[in-house]
């Protein structure tokens, strides 16, 4: 999950791994707190793979000042590139290269891994749904459905939950939750299948008008 949701913010632009930490806690602390012991081995596998590969923030930093042809130019842009001369932190900047991409792409239609939290996995895979083709999303919102109905099916085959109030109550609470995620994944189904047919229809070309010979024609 987290070589996933690597790839899935390199594929916006490069960053370092302090950066890319920031990022990952930011837009996805809702799912795991990454920590620089779990990110680095990560972000090794996928240099290893050829997922990922190391560019030099140092040289883009230098190459963006311009000459200026002066004296007090050169050294305003010398001061300059010493304040952007990179730290520790900031040395090693990462970009997905082309095998990072089809390997994204194969982590966001996969299954969910056995041993991995359903919830957790279709919450990663949405947060970077905009990168999948319609089919693609709708294929990912009907595995989630299937496992919602599932499970509710299964709570409410067995019947009033036992045990006190509060256990009951927690068994009615989590019944609810499923049957709201269950509304609201039918509802993105809708959605997404109104587009689909919205631009299907948009990319087919009108019907030919027939055509009528001028000779040969009944007044």
């Amino acid at each position: 999950m987290l070589e996933l949701a690597i790839l899935g913010l390199l594929k916006e632009q490069p960053l370092h791994g302090y950066e890319l930490k920031k990022r990952l806690g930011d837009t996805l602390g809702f799912l795991w707190g990454v920590s620089y012991g779990s990110l680095y081995p990560a972000l090794r596998r996928l240099e290893r793979d050829g997922a990922i590969e190391i560019v030099d923030p140092a040289q883009t930093s230098r190459a963006s000042v311009p000459a200026t042809g002066s004296i007090s130019g050169e050294a305003a842009a010398a001061k300059l590139r010493r304040l952007t001369k990179p730290t520790r932190r900031t040395r090693k900047a990462y970009r997905i290269t082309a095998g990072g991409e089809e390997q994204f792409t194969r982590l966001l239609i996969a299954d969910a891994p056995a041993g991995v939290d359903e919830d957790r996995d279709f919450s990663l895979k949405f947060a970077f749904a905009r990168h999948l083709s319609s089919d693609g999303r709708l294929e990912l919102l009907r595995r989630r459905r299937a496992h919602l109905a599932d499970r509710l099916s299964r709570a409410r085959s067995t019947g009033a939950a036992k045990g006190d109030r509060y256990t009951r109550s927690l068994a009615e609470h989590r019944t609810k939750s499923t049957e709201r995620d269950l509304e609201w994944v039918d509802e993105l189904i809708s959605t997404e299948r109104r587009a689909l047919s919205a631009a299907t229809e948009a990319s087919t070309p009108p019907p030919k008008a027939a055509t009528v010979a001028s000779k040969g024609v009944p007044a």
